[in-house]
């Protein structure tokens, strides 16, 4: 026996669908800008040292990774609204 009705498994697959449908979108413009931003300051030319070698790949993910984290309260705003506006009964 299930402990819940159709209505809200139908509700919970409709908030992890969009949940990961904002995530996705999330993580497609954090690349894109990441990318733009890696382009115009062209950090491949820091490269040529030893460090800078070393140091490329860091600083490539630190990059994204701000930009992607900078993304949740958008996401967890409009998932939360989306949760509000469902009929659970």
């Amino acid at each position: 026996m299930s402990q819940f009705t159709p209505l809200e498994i139908a509700n919970w697959m409709a908030i992890y669908l969009a949940t990961s449908l904002c995530c996705a979108i999330a993580m497609v413009l954090s690349v894109s800008v990441a990318l733009h931003e890696l382009w115009k300051d062209r950090v491949w030319r820091d490269a040529g040292s030893l460090k800078g070698a070393a140091l490329l790949l860091p600083r490539i993910w630190w990059r994204w990774q701000k930009l992607y984290l900078l993304s949740t309260p958008v996401t967890l705003g409009i998932i939360g609204y989306f949760a509000a506006s469902l009929s659970w009964r």
